[in-house]
């Protein structure tokens, strides 16, 4: 069973450049077709860290998470008549890590940080994806 809070990972890549890319996923048409980090619930008895990797393997296929990083940011809003709390994590991932995408999306990119704050649609993504870059010095 689900509790309130929810993850939003931004899975990324550290670029030889001394850059950042940043995975993003759209969401299927029938769920909104917008693009979106990571996201996911946070099961009863589960820790965010747990539910980081549960979500990565179910949503994205990904097994092999470099280094977690808190933004030591998080949002609340209403979904379905239910309050939320979503906490923004980032997760390095290997630069060869490839992808495979749940049901839930039918596409994705490894996008930069200015890219992806074009393409992220909802105010809480975007400001959770700033404060990340904060965090990582970008």
């Amino acid at each position: 069973m689900r509790t309130e809070k929810q993850i939003e990972v931004f899975f990324y890549k550290r670029l030889p450049d001394r850059k950042y890319s940043f995975l993003l996923m759209r969401r299927v048409p029938d769920r909104g077709g917008f693009w979106q980090p990571l996201t996911g619930g946070v099961e009863h008895g589960e820790t965010l860290e747990e539910a980081i990797v549960r979500e990565a393997v179910e949503e994205t296929g990904i097994t092999e998470i470099v280094e977690v990083v808190d933004s030591n940011y998080h949002y609340e809003f209403t979904d379905e008549g239910r309050s939320h709390v979503e906490y923004i994590f980032g997760a390095e991932v290997p630069a060869n890590t490839n992808v495979r995408l749940s049901h839930e999306h039918d596409d994705l990119r490894w996008v930069n940080k200015d890219e992806a704050l074009q393409l992220l649609k909802w105010p809480g993504n975007k400001e959770g994806l700033r404060k990340l870059c904060e965090r990582l010095g970008i």
